[in-house]
């Protein structure tokens, strides 16, 4: 906030009041003489802010419900401003150009229109479509922030920022982030445009709008009270519908109006054209009247100004701006050349960086890779010495695999040899068995025999001692009763014992006979039991070897050893049974 305090030339005359003038970036308060006019304040205002076209702007403040603007020519005090201390003024363009480009030659002026349409945009005193309100918002933001950097402009860096219309927010269903988005996609594309470019795109765009640089004011026709809205701008006078600020139904341009007069309330435009019908409309209030002759009076010298060879001062002023921005634009350059060759040495520098990292990583990795190939080395060496050590005790083990293998194939030709005499006495051994069979059979028989042969005897001597009693009691019958007990008793004793003797010895005869050939038999089979039992150890002692060569072939059991070990299996069990039925016939025969 700037203050300054003009003193009078005289010391009599120093009698000051107080104002604040308020511009669309800044606040400023004043002394002021009595006897100033709007001029002098004016003037000091746009000296303070270094403005030189000052033919766009003015003071205004407000009066009742409406606004007024300082005249240049009047004294301060004396026109219709606040009684207020200090006195509120605001500096605001008062006139529109027709084309920014061509016609805002300094910085301030362009800087100043550019924040007073944003606000009339934002405030929706101008329309605009959402469209241009986001392309609009992105310059705005260009023209604060500078150019978009994804790395310090992160998302909800526009959070306190005001860029779009309420109107605008409310008429689509979007998060606040979701606005801000579309704005940074505009944004990032506005690389490298400084902040003036900026604001002058924005003015650009802004000055197409329908409503850019109008000031409308109620009015009625003259003879129907119908109401209407008349519009004043750069390009002449309009006549809206107060429903349709946009479009007007009828359009005074300042060529084609010849004079604007008014009485009172009443207004009169007449057209160049003497033919057309003059326009006649009502104001229904004298300071709004008088607002409108000012506006009418003040664009219609733009409007002829600019048709005109520009005056001396503007032509230096152009000049001076033509050079100011020549000499930017060469400062520009040679920042962005500067700023380009800083960009590039960082990056070389990020670069030389990112190569010494890798190169350090890369040489620390060769080193590790170095100790674990040395570590491997050393490995690999003693897996050599282990390996060689293994190969001579395999070798070794091969050799000996090769002697035993030399060795059981002795063997398997002894054990063929020795399976062939096993088959042999297994043959002779079932020859046996099935001779002792056929001898048990025989036995048997002769033993049923026998045993009838001995009934046939019991009852040839039961028949016989009963004929000798009964020849007995026939021829002596009374004598010696006694006597003759005695000696058929003694005679059948001995009847029975001679029988008995050479049954009994026959008997004997056969048992012994029978325990002898049994003997045998229990001889034969304990041999062929053992032979059995040593052929079955040797088989589980050719196994074990065979396992322990993992080397050499897979151990090999031939087939018909293990056939020829079931059929001996197979005879001694028949042996068995043999001998079984031997042991039941010598219990039989005892």
């Amino acid at each position: 906030m700037f203050t300054m305090s003009i003193l009078g030339l005289k010391k009599k005359q120093a009698k000051t009041f107080k104002v604040k003038v308020s511009t669309m970036d800044a606040e400023m308060e004043f002394s002021c003489e009595v006897k100033w006019k709007g001029k002098d304040l004016f003037d000091l205002v746009c000296r303070t802010i270094g403005l030189r076209e000052t033919w766009f702007f003015g003071l205004r403040y407000t009066v009742k419900d409406t606004y007024a603007w300082l005249k240049p020519d009047k004294r301060v005090l004396d026109q219709e401003v606040p009684k207020d201390s200090p006195i509120t003024f605001h500096f605001l363009a008062k006139f529109f150009p027709e084309k920014v480009e061509d016609e805002l030659v300094q910085e301030i002026t362009q800087h100043l229109f550019f924040l007073q349409v944003k606000k009339q945009i934002l405030d929706e005193e101008i329309f605009c479509s959402p469209e241009a309100s986001v392309l609009l918002a992105s310059y705005a933001v260009q023209a604060k922030y500078g150019d978009y950097d994804p790395n310090f402009h992160k998302p909800g860096f526009l959070a306190q920022d005001e860029l779009l219309p309420k109107r605008v927010l409310m008429q689509y269903q979007m998060t606040p982030d979701m606005w801000e988005e579309k704005i940074t996609a505009w944004y990032a594309e506005h690389r490298n445009i400084t902040r003036d470019e900026a604001e002058m795109e924005y003015l650009k765009i802004a000055q197409d709008l329908e409503m850019y640089g109008v000031s409308y004011f109620s009015i009625t026709q003259n003879k129907r009270d119908t109401e209407l809205l008349l519009g004043v701008d750069a390009q002449g006078l309009h006549i809206y519908s107060p429903s349709n600020k946009l479009s007007p139904n009828k359009s005074f341009p300042w060529s084609g109006i010849r004079n604007i007069s008014y009485s009172e309330k009443e207004f009169t435009i007449k057209p160049l054209d003497k033919k057309k019908e003059v326009f006649k409309f009502y104001s229904s209030q004298l300071r709004v009247n008088k607002l409108i002759l000012q506006l009418c009076i003040g664009n219609h010298d733009l409007f002829m100004r600019r048709r005109k060879v520009d005056s001396i001062e503007v032509q230096q002023m152009k000049a001076q701006a033509k050079e100011e921005k020549a000499r930017k634009k060469v400062e520009r350059q040679i920042l962005a050349r500067e700023k380009q060759m800083r960009e590039e040495a960082e990056r070389a520098k990020e670069e030389m960086e990112h190569r010494l990292f890798q190169l350090q990583d890369e040489a620390r990795m060769a080193n590790d890779a170095l100790l674990r190939s040395e570590e491997t080395a050393d490995l690999l060496a003693e897996k050599a010495q282990i390996a060689e050590e293994e190969a001579k005790l395999l070798a070794h083990k091969a050799a000996e695999a090769e002697q035993e293998r030399q060795r059981l194939e002795v063997t398997a030709l002894k054990t063929k040899e020795e399976k062939r005499l096993m088959e042999q006495k297994m043959r002779e051994a079932e020859q046996l068995a099935v001779k002792l069979v056929e001898q048990s059979e025989r036995r048997l028989k002769e033993a049923d025999h026998l045993k009838q042969d001995l009934n046939e005897a019991k009852d040839a001597e039961r028949r016989a001692k009963q004929k000798l009693l009964e020849i007995t009691k026939s021829t002596y019958p009374v004598m010696l009763p006694d006597r003759t007990v005695d000696m058929a008793s003694s005679i059948r004793m001995d009847f029975k014992n001679s029988d008995m003797k050479r049954l009994s010895m026959e008997i004997e005869r056969e048992r012994l006979e029978y325990m002898e050939k049994s003997k045998h038999l229990q001889d034969q089979l304990k041999e062929l039991k053992s032979e059995i039992e040593s052929l079955k150890l040797e088989e589980q002692h050719q196994a074990g070897l065979y396992s322990l060569r993992s080397y050499a072939e897979p151990p090999y059991i031939p087939h018909s050893n293990v056939r020829n070990t079931r059929k001996l299996t197979q005879h001694a069990t028949i042996a068995m049974a043999v001998f079984l039925s031997i042991n039941v016939l010598n219990k039989c025969f005892e």
